[in-house]
């Protein structure tokens, strides 16, 4: 079984003034997968404290990690500048459906600024999603739908 883990990054949310909504959403949704995962861990938004947060699932041998915030313009919202730090090749298909199907539900799906790639040499596929609650129900099953094939290629399996 594959590990994962969920991010959430949010001042507010981690200030404790408003309640994770997101994270608990991406958490059921990589359980329903078959994703061993425990409850999101919420952070400040801004690149150091999300290459921090990264960082430390990648040393812990979580697989996959889903970022949820911190992905638009923002004067706080820093989390793909913290990712690309972590990241050693990006996989830009990913962002780009991403981005294509939120804006196809609502144009300011067009402005977020996620990322998703692979950290080497540790096999860790790491995606942000927007931080609301129908961003996250929507990208979840795009970022599942390829999940397992990348990090079977991670760990060296052959194409199928």
């Amino acid at each position: 079984m594959h590990t994962a883990a969920v991010i959430t990054v949010s001042d507010r949310s981690a200030a404790g003034t408003r309640a994770d909504e997101s994270g608990p959403l991406a958490v059921a949704a990589l359980r329903e997968a078959g994703f061993d995962c425990d409850e999101a861990v919420v952070v400040s938004d801004g690149a150091d404290s999300v290459e921090r947060a990264l960082t430390a699932q990648v040393l812990a041998g979580v697989k996959l990690v889903i970022t949820t915030g911190g992905t638009g313009v923002g004067p706080r919202d820093a989390t793909p500048e913290g990712t690309a730090r972590v990241l050693t090749r990006e996989i830009p298909g990913i962002a780009e459906e991403l981005r294509r199907r939120g804006a196809a539900e609502k144009p300011a799906g067009m402005l977020t600024r996620g990322l998703a790639g692979v950290v080497d040499p540790h096999g860790v596929m790491v995606v942000n999603l927007p931080g609301s609650p129908r961003a996250v129900t929507s990208g979840m099953p795009v970022i599942l739908s390829v999940a397992r094939h990348v990090l079977d290629q991670l760990a060296g399996e052959d194409h199928r």
